[in-house]
Formats: structure tokens, C-alpha cells, sequence
């Protein structure tokens, strides 16, 4: 195991050590020769960001009173660090430790009492880091790249859910090499959410399905996306009972529709554009890709982040859009709340939406801090 930037905790010591005795990194990393939208938002810029596209990114449950920030990327890495606020307005992070897979990391879940993370690969593995020991171990297979990773917490159960490649959704209990539950699908998992007791999985083509997870996973509801074109995102939201209600899903032509699991007016359930260019070049419009959809934990509104270098938060009870980000170098691949709901992360790097001629080395992957609490408050209805 080693710690990154020369910070790296001995495999002996806990990562929730005393961050007074943690170097703090300030502006780290903004050099002068970075062309000006590198930062436009004038965010937060995360120390020590992976050296490869950012394909996950998740912030620490609220059982912890400090925010730390897991990040899973195509260098084969999954870093962690501590977010701490320096004062009103100053967010300071510091880098913690790291671990590594075989494959890229194309998804990463914390367990719900905050002591261990869960990493998914392209090495057809899942691992859990134990944050309290610093030790990793494998404690899931498939036999294609695992896409997606969710931690379950049930009343008579717990276990993590893991989507893949080779058209399957396994349960696994952790203390177990051999999956609680295995089910077959139709097509390669692209995207998943959980929020007990219901799970979303949208696969390669156009086809979800709806799981409840009480006393055992079983299917609910087979559902035909509303959306033309490949999923690539999707989010479950809550009712004013703080249950799950249904999902936001995002397409690559840049859409998201929000959907009901059993809506109380059929016109409950739309569709909106969102991460298109305002101006069209000769009749033509520039359409981008959904990359990620979050919720805020408290307010309920929601973040979009896309191929085109922009978040924008948006209130779908009021149907408005609240703000959009100026636009940033490269595409925005993931976001993500705190648990408070007072910062919205979001990692900044290549997408390969373009193809491989628009890659640039000399372009740094970056992870940004947003203080967010105020503009995704919704819009008060007059």
C-alpha cells in the first residue's frame, strides 16, 4: 500500500488519525501555465488528483463528522481525503492514502457507518478497504469489468450489489467468497443506484429494471427507458417521506427524464435538455453526453454534469434550472454531495466522448470543491 504525494499512512495506522499533524495543500497544483478556464468557478482545487480520467467519486456518509472524498480512476487508483473547512469560506483538502487494482476503478460505495469503501474494476474484481486497519481485499468476482458497486443496509440483511459486464447483478456478503444472489440479465450493466429498499440498473441499450430489496433482492418492474438514446447515469430521489420515490436518468444526448416507479399522475413523469450549446452552428445544434446525476441530501433538488465541461443544478418539482457552472477545459465525468449537502464535488478529465484525437496529456485531471448549500436551496413557489 502506499500513501500518495509522500503522505501515505503505514498499513499499521488508521486513516481517521488527527488531521492537525496532516501538510495542507492551499492552491496545490494551479500552475501559471494553465489556460484560464482551468478554474473558471473559482473552486476549491483537490491536492494530489489522479493521473488518469476520473471515472467515481463519493463523499463519506453522514455517520462520520468529518467529509472524506473517495476517488476511483483509470490510473487503476482509488484515493482518499479529508475535506476540512478551514473557515466560512476556505475548504482545505488533505490526502490520506490510496490503493490500487489491476483495472481501472469504475465505481466506489462506502459502507453506512463510514469504515470501509468498496472499489469495482475493469480487473473483474471488487475490493473493500477496511479504513480503520488500511487494509484491502478482494470480496467479489465476475467475469467481466464490474461497472458498478452499492452498499446494502436492510433490517435482516447486509451485503454489497455489484453490476457488470458479463450481463449480471450479484449480492454478495462480504464474509463470503460465493454471492448471496445471482441474477441474470439481458445486457451489460451501465448504470445503478440504491436507496433502501429500492435499486435501479439500467443496462446497455435502453432497458432498466427495479428491484425491491426487502427480506431478499427480487425484480419489481421491468421499464422501457423514456429516453431514445443510450443510458448512462441515473440517480434514485426521495418523496417528502424521505423514501424512495423513483430516478433521474441521463442519456448520452443530453437528456435526463425524471421518472416515477409508479407515478400518482402519468404527467408526473418528463424529460428535459440539458449540456447543449446555446448558439446553433448552421442549423446544427452541439449535443452532449449526461455523465452524472446527484441529488442533494437535503434540499432534494439535483446536479447534472456533462461532455460539456458544465454542472448545472436544477429544481424538478419546479422544473426550473437553478444555475449553470461556466464552462471548464474538459468534460466533467462525475459529481457528488457531501452528506450535509454543504460542498458538491465534481472531477474534471477526459471523457474519450470525442474520440482519441482530442485527448491532450498536457491536460491535468482535477477535482474541484464547490460550496453549494445556498444555490440548490429550490425556488420558493409564489
Amino acid at each position: 500500500m502506499s500513501g500518495f504525494g509522500g503522505f501515505g499512512t503505514t498499513p499499521s495506522t488508521s486513516l481517521f488519525g488527527s488531521p492537525s499533524t496532516q501538510p495542507t495543500f492551499g492552491g496545490f497544483g494551479q500552475t501559471s501555465n494553465l489556460i484560464q478556464n482551468h478554474n473558471p468557478m473559482k473552486d476549491f482545487e483537490v491536492g494530489n488528483a489522479p493521473d488518469d480520467s476520473i471515472a467515481a467519486l463519493a463523499f463519506s456518509p453522514p455517520a462520520l463528522p468529518v467529509n472524506y472524498l473517495i476517488a476511483g480512476s483509470w490510473d487503476n487508483q482509488i484515493r482518499c481525503w479529508e475535506i476540512n473547512q478551514l473557515n466560512q469560506s476556505t475548504w482545505q483538502s488533505v490526502p490520506k492514502a490510496q490503493q490500487s487494482h489491476q483495472g481501472p476503478v469504475l465505481d466506489v460505495a462506502w459502507s453506512d457507518d463510514g469504515t470501509k469503501v468498496f472499489s469495482a474494476s475493469c480487473d473483474k474484481t471488487v475490493r473493500m478497504w477496511d479504513l480503520n486497519s488500511n487494509q484491502q481485499m478482494q470480496i467479489a468476482q465476475h467475469d467481466d469489468a464490474v461497472k458498478t458497486v452499492h452498499w446494502i443496509k436492510a433490517p435482516n440483511y447486509q451485503c454489497i450489489m455489484t453490476g457488470s459486464w458479463d450481463k449480471t447483478l450479484k449480492f454478495w456478503d462480504t464474509r463470503s467468497s460465493n454471492p448471496m444472489l445471482v441474477l441474470p440479465l439481458t445486457e451489460r450493466v451501465y448504470c445503478a443506484d440504491v436507496f433502501y429498499p429500492m435499486a435501479v440498473v439500467g443496462m446497455a441499450g435502453r432497458g432498466l429494471i427495479v428491484y425491491q430489496l426487502e427480506n431478499q433482492p427480487s425484480e419489481f418492474r421491468k421499464i422501457e427507458s423514456p429516453l431514445k438514446y443510450q443510458n448512462r447515469c441515473l440517480s434514485i430521489f426521495l418523496d417528502k417521506k424521505q423514501a424512495p420515490s423513483g430516478f433521474a436518468l441521463g442519456s448520452v444526448e443530453g437528456r435526463v427524464a425524471i421518472q416515477y416507479v409508479t407515478p400518482t399522475n402519468p404527467k408526473d413523469n418528463f424529460t428535459f435538455k440539458c449540456h447543449r450549446s446555446n448558439g446553433v452552428n448552421n442549423g446544427y445544434q452541439d449535443i452532449f453526453a449526461v455523465n452524472d446525476i446527484a441529488f442533494h441530501p437535503q434540499h432534494g433538488t439535483l446536479a447534472t454534469v456533462g461532455s460539456d465541461g458544465k454542472f448545472s443544478f436544477w429544481d424538478k418539482d419546479a422544473r426550473t434550472k437553478l444555475k449553470t457552472s461556466e464552462q471548464l477545459e474538459q468534460p466533467i465525468t462525475r459529481c457528488c454531495f457531501s452528506a450535509k449537502g454543504e460542498l458538491f464535488a465534481y472531477a474534471v478529465s477526459y471523457d474519450w466522448s470525442k474520440g482519441h484525437e482530442f485527448y491532450s496529456p498536457q491536460k491535468k485531471n482535477n477535482i474541484f470543491l464547490h460550496p453549494c448549500f445556498e444555490e440548490l436551496k429550490p425556488r420558493s413557489k409564489t
